[in-house]
C-alpha cells in the first residue's frame, strides 16, 4: 500500500500511544511525569495518563513508585531484540565489526540512513580507557558525519540537491561545511575515493572514517565507520592502515548481502 495512502486509515489513539514512546526516544530522559509529557504532546493530562494507564498494562511503559514518573518498560527492549534478530544486516556485519575493532582497537559502527538522518544499529567499543562516547541507536545528521557521508554520496545529484534543500547544513563546528556547492564537490570527492573523513565536523577532537556497504541490488544500504579520538587519529595512520582496513571490511559485508553476485 502507498505511504501516502496510510492516512485514510491511522487510529489517533494508536498514534498518540507512540507518540509516548517517541517522546522518551528522542528527548533521551530516563524518566517523564504527565505534566511534562501533557506539555510535550499538547494533550490532557486525562487523556495522558489513560495513554500511559494502556502502555503500562502492556509492558511498554512502567511506573517507577519511587518518582511517580514513567520510563521506558522491558517489552520496549524485547521488542527491539525481536528487530535485532530479524535484520540480516546486523547479522551478516557484527563478526566483521568485532575483528575490525579488535585489530585497531577502536570503536566500529554500523549504520544506516532513515528520513534524512544516520542511525547507528550495531557497535563494537574499544577497549581503550579514552573512547568516544557510545552512539549506539543514536541518530546522527546526514553531511556532517562520515557515516552519512558515503551514504548520500552515491545518490544522483538531484537527490542530493533535494536532501540539501530539505535538510539544510547546519554548522557543529568550525570544521563542519555549510555550502551547498562545496558539500556537492566533497560528495564527489567522497564517491570516487570510496570513504568518507569526518575531522572533527559532527564532534570536536573526534574524527571518523567511514566505507559505503552495498547489498545484491548494487545499491548502498549501510556505512561502516571507525570513530577515535584525534590525538589517535594522525593522518599517517588514516592513510596506512584504517583507511585500507574500512574499505576492505566493507566490501566484506557487501559480499555477504550479495553485492557482486550475478542473479540467477
Amino acid at each position: 500500500m502507498p505511504k501516502k495512502q496510510f492516512s485514510e486509515y491511522l487510529i489517533q489513539s494508536v498514534l498518540h500511544a507512540f507518540d509516548v514512546l517517541n517522546i522518551f526516544i528522542v528527548s533521551n530522559v530516563k524518566e517523564l511525569g504527565v505534566t511534562d509529557l501533557s506539555k510535550r504532546m499538547r494533550l490532557p493530562k486525562n487523556n495522558v495518563f489513560r495513554l500511559l494507564s494502556t502502555l503500562c498494562h502492556q509492558g511498554y511503559i512502567e511506573q517507577n513508585v519511587m518518582t511517580g514518573n514513567y520510563r521506558l518498560g522491558l517489552k520496549c527492549f524485547e521488542l527491539g531484540q525481536a528487530f535485532w534478530r530479524r535484520m540480516g544486516l546486523v547479522t551478516q556485519a557484527h563478526d566483521i565489526l568485532d575483528s575490525l575493532a579488535l585489530k585497531t582497537l577502536e570503536t566500529v559502527y554500523l549504520s544506516v540512513y532513515d528520513s534524512g538522518e544516520i542511525i547507528y544499529i550495531d557497535m563494537v567499543e574499544t577497549p581503550r580507557p579514552v573512547r568516544i562516547i557510545p552512539m549506539l541507536g543514536r541518530r546522527a545528521p546526514l553531511f556532517c558525519t562520515s557515516a552519512g557521508k558515503v551514504q548520500v554520496a552515491y545518490r544522483s545529484v538531484e537527490e542530493i540537491r533535494k536532501l540539501l534543500k530539505d535538510i539544510g547544513l547546519k554548522p557543529y563546528t568550525k570544521n563542519t561545511i555549510v555550502l551547498d556547492v562545496e558539500m556537492l564537490q566533497h560528495l564527489e570527492v567522497v564517491r570516487r575515493q570510496g570513504y568518507a573523513l569526518d575531522k572533527e565536523e559532527y564532534e570536536e577532537d573526534v574524527i571518523c572514517l567511514a566505507a559505503p556497504i552495498y547489498d545484491y541490488t548494487e545499491n548502498v544500504v549501510a556505512g561502516i565507520c571507525i570513530s577515535g579520538p584525534i590525538q589517535r587519529m594522525s593522518d599517517e595512520r588514516l592513510e596506512t592502515e584504517l583507511i585500507p582496513l574500512v574499505k576492505k571490511v566493507a566490501v566484506k559485508i557487501s559480499q555477504r548481502l550479495g553485492y557482486g553476485t550475478t542473479p540467477d
